[in-house]
């Protein structure tokens, strides 16, 4: 999913992230935590659609996070395809207090890649480490799991803040990073081929859609099904 604005220069990326993961891990309260910078120690379940638009600036490009919580679906397994369409990015959150949360990790990321495209940008965060004596899946356990999967990995604290911004941030950036790499390669074959030419003309090289390059390159990498 993305927006382009008129003009280069004031173009805006919007990137949407999902948070998966059992209920009561706190997803809710993560994105509380990232997007209002509030708590609420007495949440229930969400019900209803909830997402949160959060603004980030990179490399001095404004880039707006649009992030999805999963509105208590997921105490039903009942998350829908349309809760990933267009995602370039997750949290699969577990607590780290509750093991069976963090054994259900595995049926989230299949379910994950089953709805939405492999290439997600996704990490795996060990939330609530606020009850570090109530303490069932250790750290290095979380960062066994998240090597074999070829995921980032972060223990966050929505209750006390800890990591949860850099955890956010993380994904974001990532994804800004893949999407910059796929337009400079763009812009490189784009010249090879214009050189290959050898007479002096300037060519423009588009693809089916005809789009430039650079927006043909954040399609691919963010635009929804």
């Amino acid at each position: 999913m993305a927006y382009y604005g008129d003009e280069e220069e004031s173009q805006d990326y919007l990137f949407k992230i999902v948070l998966i993961g059992d209920s009561a891990v706190g997803k809710s309260n993560l994105l509380a935590r990232f997007a209002r910078n509030e708590f609420y120690p007495n949440s229930k379940s969400t019900i209803g659609v909830e997402f949160q638009t959060q603004k980030m600036d990179i490399d001095g490009r404004e880039i707006k996070a649009q992030i999805w919580d999963t509105a208590g679906q997921e105490r039903f397994r009942a998350v829908t395809s349309a809760y990933y369409r267009g995602a370039v990015g997750a949290l699969v959150v577990y607590d780290i207090s509750r093991r069976q949360t963090f054994d259900s990790v595995g049926r989230w990321l299949n379910e994950l890649h089953t709805h939405s495209d492999m290439n997600v940008v996704t990490i795996l965060v060990g939330n609530k480490t606020d009850l570090e004596e109530a303490r069932e899946v250790s750290t290095a356990e979380g960062k066994l799991l998240a090597e074999a999967q070829g995921l980032f990995f972060m223990e966050t604290s929505a209750l006390d803040s800890s990591n949860v911004k850099a955890a956010f941030e993380t994904v974001v950036k990532e994804i800004y990073d893949i999407l910059r790499r796929k337009v400079f390669q763009s812009q490189e074959h784009k010249k090879l081929e214009s050189s290959s030419l050898g007479n002096g003309r300037t060519v423009v090289l588009q693809g089916g859609t005809g789009e430039t390059d650079d927006k043909a390159a954040r399609n691919w990498c963010c635009s929804s099904s």
